[in-house]
């Protein structure tokens, strides 16, 4: 009689549930709209600065522009590719009595219902991270430069980007006002790990965690 593989009394568990969360985790990008969006306007907003003396040399046309392109990309980010791509949402609101708070959501769910995934996650931790620095980087080069018509618009590009990293960042970190320090925890945990999609989904209206401030 041939000798039994595996004793019978032995308990074997196949685990696939790990297998299938990790092909999910690191299948193609499932939103491909939202996530061109959410580098398209931002990118295009750089790419007319830096280019608007050679198409036009009208500088009312290029900064008019170039602060659509801004705008669009700050609606954009904060009302659709964040939700989709990271989970995650914020926004202000006033209440009653004229007060107002901040309000930080974000869903989180087992790593197997997840609706977003790593790449996407990565993608958009990275342009929220990049993009804000490159118009730091056009400031100073601006303000040396003495081209100070472009500063104001220079300004509302940081603006715009920073508002919605920092809210993003507070989103992230729970909610915390504590920015010099969830910045600080933030960059050193997740900038290159970008582990934002292993914990979020896209919020619903349910199963929120809300943090007002």
């Amino acid at each position: 009689m041939k000798q039994a593989l595996v004793d019978d009394t032995e308990d074997v568990s196949l685990d696939f549930g790990s297998e299938e969360e990790l092909a999910f985790r690191k299948a193609k990008i499932r939103h491909p709209l939202a996530t061109f969006f959410h580098l398209f306007f931002r990118v295009s907003a750089i790419i007319t600065y830096l280019c608007c003396d050679w198409f036009s040399s009208s500088f009312v046309g290029c900064f008019v522009t170039v602060l659509l392109l801004l705008s669009l990309d700050f609606w954009s980010v904060k009302n659709v590719t964040g939700r989709v791509l990271a989970g995650l949402r914020w926004w202000n609101q006033i209440d009653e009595d004229g007060k107002s708070h901040w309000i930080f959501e974000a869903r989180k769910v087992p790593a197997s219902n997840m609706a977003a995934t790593e790449a996407e996650a990565r993608i958009f931790w990275l342009g929220l991270i990049i993009c804000p620095m490159i118009w730091i980087v056009f400031f100073f080069s601006t303000l040396f430069s003495l081209k100070l018509k472009w500063l104001a618009l220079v300004i509302a590009g940081i603006s715009l980007q920073a508002a919605n990293l920092y809210g993003y960042i507070l989103c992230k970190m729970g909610g915390d006002g504590d920015i010099s320090r969830v910045t600080s925890s933030f960059l050193s945990q997740t900038v290159f790990q970008t582990a934002c999609s292993d914990d979020f989904q896209k919020p619903g209206l349910e199963g929120l965690e809300i943090h007002r401030h």
